[in-house]
């Protein structure tokens, strides 16, 4: 075992300044990835800096219709907040597919955002890994890569992404809030807060040290949108996804498609924002051609391995089949 210092911050500022004085310090909220990557050896802090008791556990609604989400609200208490239930049922959904009912009532908003990969790989520290150590190689691509990428990745890296919930958040146009080590405010795009892994895997975000997830912004939904949260796995529960959509859509009268909003995960290395298959669909009738159609130039810059390849006409039929339920009424 190694030894670690604990310090329980009492203000955001000293928080901050513990972790952004050391390259080895980190911050600590529910634990539920951050204590399985130190059991296992893959991260070793000198310093966990617990942020539990600052003041970022309230879920806002707004009057607009929009949400705040405090960094250090729980699943739990999340995924069964009314107004989120309501207004943003792809995300309650996205939060119960994830997880265990016990992980849920520990695990953070926060946290979840920035959970690490699952790649065999990366949480062996026997084998070459360019995420967990720069410039050694990335094992998976002639290894065990089944569950990985295949949108995103590099030569370096096929990792894939994990969390449920940031897929959801994706399609919800979700903003991250952040307090830099020196007080001021940021705001970044869910979307643009993810790096894609370059030669540069081992950073994932574009945080700086120190800087602090305090929560997350959740514009209204459009008006009159449908939305859901469709997760396809090896078994019913507590399995991450192979491949998993959540989809917003909006139509017209006449059933054109308004506004198209699509997140997948457990295809990229990232949660997967699907821009073109919502270029192709906006002011369209989402007919089963054109929603495979769609699906397909998604995929078009796709790089699958030997073993993960069939994740592409996994995802095609997911995305058809949950962008038809929206618009079919089945789901609302």
């Amino acid at each position: 075992m190694k030894p670690f210092g604990y310090e329980r911050a009492t203000d955001p500022q000293a928080a901050a300044t513990l972790v952004a004085d050391s390259t080895e310090a980190v911050y600590l909220a529910g634990g539920t990835n951050l204590v399985d990557l130190m059991k296992l050896g893959v991260t070793e802090p000198a310093l966990l800096v617990d942020i539990t008791g600052l003041p970022y556990d309230t879920v806002e609604h707004r009057p607009d219709g929009g949400v705040l989400i405090g960094a250090l609200v729980p699943g739990s208490r999340l995924a069964g907040d009314p107004g989120i239930r309501e207004r943003f049922p792809a995300l309650a959904e996205a939060l119960l597919s994830g997880a265990s009912g016990q992980l849920r009532t520990v695990a953070t908003t926060g946290g979840n955002l920035l959970q690490r990969t699952r790649c065999v790989y990366f949480q062996d520290v026997t084998k070459p890994c360019n995420k967990r150590r720069p410039e050694t190689g990335c094992s998976a691509v002639q290894g065990l890569h089944r569950d990985l990428a295949v949108l995103g990745t590099s030569d370096f890296c096929v990792a894939g992404h994990p969390s449920d919930m940031a897929v959801a958040m994706a399609a919800l146009d979700a903003v991250v809030h952040l307090r830099r080590v020196n007080g001021s405010p940021r705001a970044v795009p869910l979307n643009d807060f993810y790096l894609l892994p370059g030669d540069t895997p081992h950073r994932e975000t574009v945080l700086q040290p120190g800087d602090l997830i305090t929560g997350v912004e959740l514009p209204p939904p459009p008006e009159g949108a449908a939305m859901s949260y469709r997760k396809v796995r090896d078994r019913w529960s507590y399995a991450f996804a192979l491949v998993s959509v959540a989809a917003v859509a909006a139509t017209e009268a006449d059933g054109t498609l308004r506004e198209i909003r699509l997140g997948l995960g457990g295809v990229g290395t990232r949660p997967w924002r699907a821009r073109e298959a919502e270029r192709l669909l906006t002011g369209r009738q989402p007919t089963e051609e054109r929603l495979r159609e769609a699906a397909r130039a998604e995929f078009a810059p796709a790089r699958p391995l030997p073993r993960n390849a069939f994740k592409i006409d996994l995802a095609v039929d997911v995305i058809t089949e949950a962008v038809r339920d929206l618009v079919g009424g089945r789901r609302r």
